[in-house]
């Protein structure tokens, strides 16, 4: 029974009512003979104590009182007279201990001969004064009884003591030895106890079914609570007919008289198919049974299946409310379901049109027969919508269903609902507005009179419009209408709708905010790159950049892959190609920086490991300010920087993390230049080395970014095999041919990440166009230059440029002369404007500096900016050169 209460029996535990009352006989008589043998120990403890005081003191007087005591108190030696009796007495007398004493308590006879002379241990006050005393205290053998007596000598004078003490533990092993007795008497009452207490609970046990008093009082309470409260009727009848036990459930359900207990169940009133079935004994499960207005679900058992007694119970339970409930539920569910499954189809782009044609889908067939959606124009364009939709102007974007729709307005048809119809009122406070009937006409037709009369007679005959709300802000409208449904919309449907367009609105301004950002970071990163190849004769180039697909690579595929083309003095040019870590607005932002970052120190003329090391502490001091001074990197960029100079065919480049370029010899030899490898930019602490190329006329440069070479269905090694082999074989293609061949070859059908690439053909400057002198440092020289350019010109036909080039020319010589060291090398340049370049192997720049009038010389430099397009020095390995550029009318 008590497995049945969900706890397993337990002997020990004694739950049951038979068993405490069990335990409780044993316990009263486990304390009956605990508290009787502590009695009788605590007894022992007296007498022991008490026959110790006793034999202490008898022995100490009788042995003080013994013949010959104060004689051999008085004698020389008392004792050798006193220690052999002292001794044989105790023995006899089966003490601990007899001393014999003088009146200042020094012992004359003592157990252990060794303490003889030494004074005694004890209150000896009393018994000088003629008093016995006995005390208990504990010595060196442990607790004992001592008594001390005085012996008294002619006159009744006290002349002597005498103490004899006994320990207790010899008192009490005389008692402790009837232990055994006493605990065997004990055991055999307890045994006997016990024994008929088990049988007095082992009928107690068997009445109450081995529960407990609080089970027998919960089972109770419970049954009665249970059998009250719940909604379902219990009906017990008896094996002759009689009920017995009706809850109040089944009172309400079958309509039951106050006093039913013990009446017949004919006599009760009920209809003849539930007297039948409660008077039965069949099994019965779920049988409904009509009683009145109420639908029962009735089942009936019997109760003497197992051993129980003849009977049977019935359980009654109402299903009138539930069938009702029932269909609601199916009502609220289908219309979760329907919410859900808008949430999975609805919104799965970051598209506006998308969006709005995947609500007018979704709603047609499962919502509507037809459905339109229009959007406010601002919101097609990005913009932020007006807190009322009300007069906006709106655009028909989405339509779909079935039945005329020649009746509705096309797509792309530009809207203005009035505010004076129904419609354009609940369009201003953002509410839905339900149309049951539109063959009534009751002024939803005044929008457009002649389109309400086509769609009436195309069978649309109920509608529910609902603005598109999101933020507060009015985005458009969604309009459902039926045709083909029979049903008209009702008060749920419109609920329903302003649910379903609520959703739908979120997304739809969810994807025009990502059109907005999209929009505006698109055209931060076209304003970034370059738009055009600068006018330069050093390289036939062309370009490619392709950004990463939007949704997967960063915002809208925005990134910080970038490349450049810079004219340099002299008829150079420098190629960059840098990567940016990463994607969206920060990313193009910076690339955007490092970009006028390389160009502002391009004007500088420095070779590209320099350049690149003032890149780097650029991007470590990015990586301080944004990081707010922590040691986390903020920015990861790498780099790669080419110098090329058609005079000389030479190429210098440097690279910071950045991948190799690929260089294509005419001869269609494709190789990969060993540029060494630097750092990534913002590491700092590590330089830049350079690698410097003489590249035959029509050789191919290709520069990229790793997001060319790199995929997640292609390694690195994969990407670079395939780039050297597409290029390699065909040294006639253009670099616009290359460029094509190269993205058709390795172009990812999804980039994940930017892709820049730049391909130059190298030209080189004809011997003509170049004119070189060798000028000793001797200010007569200065003519003799002068005057070899002079004919230079005149050769190019450039007589009209002889006069300024003389005097440039000249101020620069003169002052290389000056100043410098040798040697001085003069370079003449015929490019697209003419270019002087003067060179010796001093590292000291000329400054420009505004001369005073009375100033003998400084005028010189101030002459060649005045004259000269553009003017500066570039610092070689060897020295510097200081160049200047002069326009010429029509080069090419």
């Amino acid at each position: 029974m008590a497995a049945r209460y969900g706890r397993p029996p337990s002997v020990l535990k004694m739950r049951t009512v038979a068993g405490q009352v069990f335990l409780l006989q044993v316990a009263i008589v486990l304390l009956l003979v605990a508290a009787g043998i502590t009695a009788l120990l605590v007894q022992s403890h007296a007498d022991s104590r008490r026959e110790a005081v006793n034999r202490s003191e008898a022995v100490a007087t009788t042995f003080a009182s013994s013949p010959g005591m104060d004689a051999a108190l008085a004698s020389r030696d008392p004792s050798a007279i006193l220690q052999p009796r002292a001794e044989e007495a105790r023995k006899r007398s089966h003490v601990d201990f007899i001393v014999v004493m003088n009146t200042d308590g020094i012992r004359y006879t003592h157990p252990l001969p060794s303490r003889i002379g030494k004074k005694f241990v004890g209150d000896i006050g009393p018994a000088l004064r003629g008093e016995v005393v006995t005390e208990k205290l504990t010595g060196t053998i442990g607790p004992l009884v001592q008594a001390v007596v005085p012996v008294y000598g002619p006159g009744g004078k006290v002349i002597g003591l005498v103490a004899a003490g006994v320990t207790l533990e010899k008192v009490g092993n005389v008692v402790e030895d009837q232990f055994p007795l006493l605990f065997g008497a004990a055991g055999g009452v307890l045994l006997l106890t016990a024994g008929g207490t088990a049988l007095v609970t082992g009928r107690l046990r068997r009445q109450t079914r081995g529960l407990g008093p609080e089970e027998m009082t919960r089972m109770y309470e419970h049954h009665d609570a249970v059998l009250h409260a719940v909604r379902e009727g219990v009906v017990i009848v008896g094996g002759e007919g009689r009920l017995l036990l009706a809850n109040d459930e089944a009172r309400r359900l079958l309509d039951l008289p106050p006093d039913v207990e013990g009446r017949q169940v004919a006599e009760l009133g009920l209809d003849e198919p539930t007297v039948r079935l409660l008077a039965s004994g069949q099994m019965v499960t779920d049988e409904v049974h009509r009683v009145g207005d109420r639908l029962l679900a009735v089942n009936h058992r019997p109760t003497d299946r197992n051993g129980g007694p003849p009977g049977s119970v019935t359980t009654i339970r109402d299903t009138t409310e539930l069938q009702a409930l029932s269909g609601r539920a199916d009502v609220a569910q289908a219309r979760l379901r329907l919410l859900y499954d808008a949430g999975l189809e609805i919104g799965t782009t970051l598209d506006v049109l998308r969006t709005c044609e995947e609500l007018a889908e979704f709603a047609v067939g499962r919502f509507a027969d037809f459905a339109t959606v229009d959007l406010v124009e601002a919101v097609l364009r990005g913009e932020e919508p007006r807190a009322t939709g009300a007069g906006a102007d709106m655009r028909r974007i989405a339509v779909g269903g079935t039945g005329d729709a020649t009746a509705h307005f096309a797509l792309g048809t530009t809207i203005r609902f009035l505010p004076t119809t129904r419609m354009g009122a609940g369009l201003g406070k953002g509410e839905g507005i339900l149309e049951k009937d539109l063959a009534s006409y009751s002024g939803w037709e005044q929008q457009s009179p002649e389109r309400a009369a086509k769609l009436v007679e195309a069978g649309f005959h109920s509608m529910i419009a609902v603005p598109l709300r999101a933020r507060g802000a009015i985005l458009g409208v969604a309009m459902f209408w039926r045709s083909r449904t029979p049903e008209s919309f009702e008060e749920e449907d419109r609920s329903l709708a302003e649910e379903l367009v609520a959703r739908a609105a979120v997304s739809v301004d969810n994807a025009r905010r990502y059109s907005r950002e999209h929009t505006m970071a698109v055209t931060l990163q076209r304003s970034l790159l370059p738009r055009g190849l600068p006018e330069q004769d050093a390289l036939d180039a062309a370009y490619r950049y392709r950004p990463a697909q939007a949704g997967i690579g960063g915002l809208g595929g925005v990134g910080g892959d970038w490349f450049d083309i810079i004219p340099l003095p002299g008829a150079r040019v420098a190629l960059v190609v840098g990567d940016v870590v990463g994607h969206g607005l920060h990313a193009a932002a910076t690339m955007g920086r490092l970009r006028t970052a390389v160009h502002n120190f391009s004007t500088l003329d420095l070779p590209p490991d320099e350049l690149l090391w003032h890149l780097d502490e650029l991007v470590a001091r990015l990586d301080a300010e944004e990081s707010g001074g922590d040691d986390g990197q903020v920015t990861g960029a790498t780099c790669l920087y080419a110098i090329y100079d058609p005079a000389s065919g030479r190429c210098t480049m440097a690279r910071a993390g950045h991948l190799q370029p690929l260089v294509l010899h005419p001869d269609g030899t494709a190789f990969f230049a060993e540029v060494p490898g630097g750092p990534p930019l913002g590491l700092g602490g590590l330089p830049f080395e350079t690698l410097e190329l003489e590249l035959p006329r029509d050789s191919t440069l290709v520069l990229y970014t790793d997001g060319l070479v790199e995929d997640r269905d292609r390694d690195m090694d994969e990407g670079l095999t395939l780039l050297r082999e597409t290029i390699a074989g065909r040294p006639e293609r253009s670099p616009e041919e290359i460029c094509e061949a190269v993205l058709g070859a390795l172009l990812p059908e999804r980039p994940r990440d930017d892709i820049a690439l730049l391909v130059g053909r190298t030209r080189v400057l004809s011997s003509k166009r170049v004119a070189e002198w060798e000028v000793p440092s001797d200010p007569s020289a200065v003519g003799e230059v002068r005057a070899e350019v002079a004919r230079k010109l005149a050769e190019w036909d450039l007589e009209d440029e002889a006069f300024t080039t003389e005097l440039i020319l000249s101020e620069l010589v003169t002052n290389a002369i000056r100043y410098a060291i040798g040697p001085i090398r003069v370079r003449l340049i015929r490019d697209r404007a003419l270019i002087c370049e003067v060179s010796d192997h001093s590292s000291t720049s000329p400054h420009l500096r505004q001369a005073a009038s009375t100033d003998e010389g400084g005028r010189g430099l101030f002459l060649v900016a005045q004259f000269a397009d553009r003017w500066g020095t570039r610092y070689t390995l060897d020295g510097k050169v200081i160049w200047t550029e002069q326009p010429l009318a029509g080069a090419e």
